[in-house]
């Protein structure tokens, strides 16, 4: 009896050694969290966001919306209600993908210091909001080093904030694709590029079907200057549009996350 019980608890402790290095292998596995605001191009329910995650190794924080704008992510942030602090020592980059067909690089009624905006946010400046956006991530980052108990505590520069700006998933949207360059520009910050690598563009249609190729892949359409482009692409990771918007977004990341 002595024998077999010997070996069953031989057997019981190998069981919880490999069960151990299952559960290290997870943790080791997610190298980064990834932080994402938006609306229905970005939410969950599209998963080139959630697919891109994995390849990075990285922690999905999907906080997108459908019907949203970045007027709502700025009034989620004055309430301190789009991240907790918890999760803010932990995000490696904040991306933003609010794609209205907007100027969002105008510099009309921009406030020097963001608490200088009246809050709450409404959408009559769509540069406005973002420009609040911004400057509160990079603040509430800089803080970091005076919060005890952060990693960032007493350090020379707080955390470095790295924030990820984003493109229509195509180049319908003329309008808001240039003011984001030019926002990024501006900033420094890179810019996930779908509209430039998606695989077609506005200014051919398809040869066989003769009509815009955004609208093989989308259930709805959206018409802007008078011309029928497709509007939310097809859902889920299955979707080819999806894995290749997660194709893009995974290109870009990789140059911008840190090495690990």
């Amino acid at each position: 009896m002595k024998t077999k019980h010997f070996i069953l608890i031989v057997l019981l402790l190998s069981v919880v050694t490999q069960l151990q290095a299952g559960a290290d292998n997870v943790i080791d596995k997610e190298k980064y969290t990834i932080l994402l605001t938006g609306a229905s191009f970005a939410s969950p329910n599209n998963e080139w966001f959630e697919l891109g995650c994995e390849n990075l190794s990285a922690i999905p924080l999907n906080r997108a919306v459908g019907g949203q704008a970045i007027a709502n992510a700025a009034n989620l942030m004055a309430k301190g209600e789009l991240y907790s602090l918890e999760e803010l020592e932990e995000i490696d980059a904040f991306v933003i993908m609010h794609v209205h067909n907007k100027d969002v690089a105008a510099k009309v009624g921009l406030k020097k210091d963001f608490k200088d905006y009246p809050i709450p946010f409404d959408r009559s400046n769509y540069a406005a909001a973002y420009d609040y956006v911004i400057k509160k991530y990079i603040t509430d980052c800089y803080n970091l080093k005076f919060k005890e108990g952060s990693k960032y505590y007493n350090s020379p520069n707080g955390k470095p904030a790295t924030i990820v700006l984003c493109t229509h998933w195509h180049d319908a949207r003329t309008l808001f694709n240039t003011a984001i360059r030019e926002l990024g520009a501006r900033w420094g910050f890179p810019v996930v590029e779908f509209d430039k690598y998606i695989g077609f563009s506005k200014e051919n249609i398809h040869p066989v079907l003769e009509k815009q190729v955004s609208l093989l892949f989308t259930n709805d359409k959206e018409t802007m200057d008078g011309v029928e482009y497709g509007w939310h692409p097809y859902n889920g990771r299955d979707q080819y549009i999806q894995q290749r918007m997660a194709a893009i977004f995974v290109d870009l990341m990789k140059k911008v996350l840190p090495l690990r």
